[in-house]
């Protein structure tokens, strides 16, 4: 294989293109040099390149600039960008708008031949819209579309990835996709959750133990980021963790060595990680609650899961899925989704996301009556949702009608507490006492009063 890759090097500093031409012939590849962007780009009129590596910052033209005259004339050029410790945010930022990876100078030779194989060995698979292969499972609305593009970029890297997004948005299912769209996608896929495990318990649960290291471990055992050696680590909510685990992460990322509880001997780990949070970060940095040297180990890449109130595009889509999922699981003949149930559900907040709309479904699934999914089987099932004037409403697409109705599970959510509920919508003390004046939201329904 390797001996049919060419790839092409483009660097202004003439003894790293020798450097690097050394050491990819010899590693079976066919090499283009160019001194400069613009060199690179007239090689690559007359000459088909199957990978580009470049330096970031060149006289005549930067990194990101090549990279957008690359993708225009060459779409598919997977590009690997070398830069200087100082230089890293321009990588991060190159990544981000479609490089495929980068490694800081100096750089070890088999660290970039790996890269490289990995990179060449993904771009051989074929291309899905959805990297799982699983077309509607978490919506095709040009949100998700957007998404989705990104972990096919981010996938075949190494990088790690942090995810953003509302409880129940979605993010284990995102990880799950860039590990699946990777080159570890065969290897384990392990989760960590570290808002469930108690702080006491997540040390031994991360880096494992040895016998005698504390009471009852009667026997080594090994951590899940040992066993995720060569595969994904999914550290979800990673905003929870202590700060002693923080400074032992931090050394493991660094490092990419780990010591179980107990023993002295250290073992290499290599695996990629992906963390994920519903937290704001940036704001428990500034409270002291959690390191920033951590933070910016973590989001070399950054995803963003929108809510699914963004993007109501999609809940047609998974709610058929999901009944029809249902419907295999349960062995009952196929339940029908009338029109007016899709309004509804197209028009309810969803605070709780993906996860509570599948949860109503399932309930819903098993509670109705005659084969049809009608609004009320979703209050039965539990849904704590809007008044009954809401379910038929005249327009279930207004939005005032969607912002009333959003308030108000917000005010249920917060048990009435109206800077509570403020606080869930992310909006002032004052506007919120002003909408409710304004839907004429009766506040002793909700459990409020003025004075709260």
């Amino acid at each position: 294989m390797a001996s049919q890759k060419s790839i092409l090097v483009v660097d202004d500093d003439l003894h790293i293109l020798e450097v690097l031409e050394a050491r990819l012939s010899s590693a079976g590849f066919s090499v283009l040099k160019a001194s400069g962007a613009h060199e690179a780009l007239l090689i690559l009129k007359d000459h088909s390149a199957d990978l580009m590596i470049s330096d970031m910052k060149m006289p005549d033209m930067g990194g990101v600039g090549l990279l957008t005259e690359v993708r225009s004339r060459v779409p598919g050029l997977p590009v690997i960008f070398l830069t200087a410790y100082g230089t890293i945010p321009d990588a991060v930022l190159a990544v981000k708008a479609g490089a495929v990876d980068y490694l800081t100078k100096p750089f070890d030779g088999r660290d970039l031949l790996k890269k490289i194989h990995d990179i060449l060995d993904s771009a051989s698979l074929p291309r899905k819209k959805n990297p799982a292969g699983q077309t509607g499972h978490i919506g095709e609305s040009p949100a998700m579309t957007e998404l989705f593009d990104l972990i096919g970029r981010v996938g075949a890297s190494d990088v790690s990835v942090l995810i953003l997004g509302e409880s129940g948005a979605g993010k284990e299912y995102v990880a799950r996709l860039i590990h699946q769209s990777s080159p570890r996608k065969e290897q384990p896929f392990m989760v960590v959750d570290c808002g469930a495990t108690p702080a006491g318990i997540l040390e031994s649960e991360l880096f494992g133990h040895v016998r005698g290291a504390f009471t009852h471990a009667i026997r080594d055992k090994k951590g899940l980021i040992e066993m995720s050696d060569h595969g994904t680590l999914f550290l979800d909510e990673i905003g929870n963790i202590s700060q002693e685990m923080q400074v032992r992460l931090l050394r493991f990322l660094e490092d990419r060595k780990i010591r179980r509880v107990g023993d002295v001997r250290e073992i290499a780990i290599d695996c990629r990680v992906i963390a994920a949070t519903n937290a704001n970060l940036i704001e428990d940095i500034k409270a002291g609650r959690f390191r920033e040297d951590l933070y910016y180990r973590l989001r070399v890449v950054t995803l963003n899961v929108p809510p699914l109130r963004k993007r109501k595009a999609d809940i047609p889509v998974l709610a058929k899925n999901f009944i029809e999922t249902f419907c295999r699981n349960h062995k009952i003949p196929q339940v029908k989704l009338p029109e007016k149930t899709v309004e509804w559900i197209c028009n309810y907040p969803w605070p709780g996301n993906v996860r509570e709309l599948r949860n109503a479904l399932e309930g819903g699934v098993v509670l109705c009556k005659d084969g049809v999914l009608h609004p009320e089987d979703l209050r039965l099932s539990g849904l704590p949702g809007v008044e009954d004037a809401d379910l038929t409403g005249s327009n279930p697409f207004s939005l005032e009608e969607s912002e009333r109705n959003t308030i108000l599970r917000a005010l249920q959510e917060s048990g009435g507490v109206q800077k509570s509920a403020a606080e869930l919508l992310g909006i002032s003390r004052r506007a919120i006492n002003y909408k409710i004046k304004k839907f004429g939201i009766n506040t002793s329904r909700t459990g409020t009063d003025e004075d709260n």
